[in-house]
């Protein structure tokens, strides 16, 4: 089985042969001999590739400078197999994810690979085609009929006839107040059918929250008010898209026990989280997607929590014979014996700060930041973590006991910062963007090159700011914040946004660039699995979110997890087979062995 896909958001044929024939069309054999199996669409100008007189032979994808076109061969028999796809020469989704009552399913995948037409399919928001288009396309009966004798048969059916209501929690929780006005108490009290508001608002925190208006909701306030909304309405099945974005652990954990409860009462819940930890704690079963980003996806066979994940992270599904992933991503049981910083060369001191905004008052310890050193910064939402950032960054220009912050030599610190709310120019296209990176003497164009190639940015040059993705967006502001020369790099939250493959991606870039810089980096993350990737220390924030808080001096990892998951009354345990980190269910045996050791991240040999 081959199919063709063309990007037409890449597809650009004014500027790939402004005044001859397109070279994906030039020098395609098939044209050559008189098929017309790639030709322009004038009215849409964009090129159009017909799928049956396609050889494979991969001209046209060498020949686009734009990367516009897939060719892909698959498995005959997943022919038979293609459940939605969105044009002739368009993304297709292979299989259904298979959701049961009671249930979290958790599906995984790549950004692009299909999770949300899956969602969308089981809204009922798209309806399966089968690959077929106008005149054959499938009707009810038909869909029905294909899935006769598993659950979603019945699922369709209840589907058809408009039986099951269907509540959807959005990936893009930002543009709520665009649709939504009115206080947090308002809005709730519109979705409370079963009178269950005040236990909801206590549950996620929102008590103090319920007056304020949606307008002026953070990231994170505006997500637990969109998860207590959709908890609160009387569903059926609930559609639940990235529900950790902007979450710090507690709230995650909050939020994870939260849904987990609604299957006590028999509902149906689909889950698309990247932070695996909160993953495995949500789900009862997972499906894999995978396949090509923004060419096909297929939806692997239901497995159990543990299994599944541990086949994603190994890459190979063993009863389908598939390898998705060239090398397993492996984590480190305990925290190295010995840094891989460099303790002797201090690039710069800062002594104890302080500083009030507003009725919010920070206190941060001093301390020396090596080179080569990356401090994971790990706290709850509220606390001072980006407040600190920016007065190291000076964006904050005064400090309440005015203390500079300088190298060893007494000069001047440079920074490079990467901010948690992106904003750049909309009008400018990613190309020029990333040509204003000006990289250290001691730098190569090759590190540059390097940067581009494994954050996926070459497919994004010709577009501008403005067309790209909350994930897009954050991959390209890391490339320019790493590319830039400095002697600290301040991340904050670079996972968001990114799956989970990209996430880990993204943690090994900055472990390599630091160490390859000899520079220091300080970063702010709450997936606790990617900031086990990044840091060689962790600097801990606590106190009372929006009224104090107070940063404590780096500390080696074991204490750093220890201190920080002390104070949020969390656990984790080690999969045996991967190793990963695994949260403990609270209460349980596992948990409270650990607390009365107090060791809560790296568990000690017995």
């Amino acid at each position: 089985m081959r199919i063709a896909v063309l990007n037409k958001d890449r597809c650009k044929p004014d500027k790939c042969s402004p005044f001859g024939e397109k070279p994906c069309i030039k020098y395609c054999p098939r044209v050559r001999t008189g098929d017309k199996t790639i030709v322009l669409n004038e009215e849409i100008n964009k090129v159009e590739i017909t799928e049956s007189l396609c050889s494979g032979c991969g001209i046209c994808i060498k020949k686009c400078p734009f990367e516009a076109i897939s060719i892909i061969n698959l498995p005959d028999p997943l022919e038979n197999e293609m459940t939605y796809r969105y044009g002739p020469d368009q993304f297709s989704l292979f299989r259904m994810a298979i959701p049961k009552k009671g249930k979290v399913l958790g599906l995984i995948g790549q950004n692009g690979i299909g999770k949300s037409t899956l969602l969308k399919i089981l809204s009922g928001n798209l309806k399966i085609n089968f690959g077929k288009f106008g005149e054959n396309e499938p009707n009810w009966n038909e869909i029905i009929d294909y899935f006769k004798g598993s659950e979603l048969q019945q699922y369709f059916i209840e589907l058809k006839k408009e039986r099951v209501n269907i509540v959807h929690k959005p990936q893009n929780i930002t543009s709520i107040p665009q649709f939504v006005s009115g206080s947090v108490f308002e809005v709730l009290k519109k979705n409370d059918k079963n009178e269950k508001l005040d236990s909801v608002a206590e549950k996620l925190n929102l008590t103090e929250l319920l007056d304020r208006d949606i307008s002026v909701l953070s990231g994170g306030e505006l997500q637990r008010v969109a998860i207590a909304a959709g908890y609160l309405k009387n569903g059926d099945v609930y559609l639940i898209d990235e529900p950790s974005s902007y979450l710090d652990v507690s709230e995650r954990i909050n939020m994870a026990k939260l849904i987990r409860s609604m299957t006590d009462s028999g509902k149906t819940i689909i889950v698309v989280e990247h932070d695996l930890a909160i993953l495995d704690y949500l789900s009862d079963y997972v499906s894999l997607l995978y396949g090509k980003p923004g060419v096909y996806g297929i939806i692997s066979h239901p497995q159990g929590v543990r299994v599944g994940i541990n086949i994603y992270l190994n890459g190979y599904i063993k009863d389908e014979n598939i390898r998705f992933r060239e090398e397993p991503i492996r984590f480190h049981e305990r925290p190295p014996q010995e840094s891989l910083f460099d303790s002797g060369n201090v690039i710069f001191s800062y002594e104890n700060m302080e500083k009030t905004l507003g009725r919010f008052h920070l206190e941060v310890m001093g301390s020396d930041i090596h080179a080569g050193e990356i401090i994971g910064i790990l706290g709850p939402n509220g606390i001072g973590k980006s407040t600190f950032v920016n007065m190291v960054a000076e964006d904050i220009k005064s400090y309440d006991n005015h203390v500079e912050i300088f190298s060893e030599d007494d000069g001047k610190l440079n920074v490079s910062i990467k901010h948690q709310y992106i904003k750049l120019d909309q009008n400018i296209e990613v190309d020029k963007y990333l040509n204003q990176i000006k990289l250290a003497s001691h730098l190569s164009q090759a590190y540059k090159r390097r940067l581009i190639e494994n954050l996926k940015l070459n497919s994004l040059k010709e577009r501008l700011v403005s067309e790209l993705s909350g994930g897009e967006l954050q991959r390209v502001a890391i490339a320019k914040c790493l590319g830039t020369e400095a002697d600290i790099y301040l991340l904050d939250e670079p996972s968001a946004f990114l799956d989970v493959e990209m996430r880990l991606q993204v943690a090994q870039l900055i472990r390599k660039s630091i160490e390859e810089m000899k520079k220091a980096a300080f970063v702010v993350e709450h997936d606790i699995i990617t900031q086990d990737f990044i840091a060689d220390s962790i600097m801990v924030f606590k106190g009372t979110p929006g009224l104090k808080g107070k940063a404590l001096a780096p500390q080696n990892l074991r204490d750093g997890f220890n201190t920080f998951l002390e104070i949020m009354g969390i656990t984790f345990r080690r999969d045996s087979v991967t190793k990963r980190p695994r949260v403990n269910k609270i209460g349980s045996n596992k948990d409270v062995y650990q607390k009365s050791i107090n060791e809560y991240y790296y568990i000690p040999k017995k």
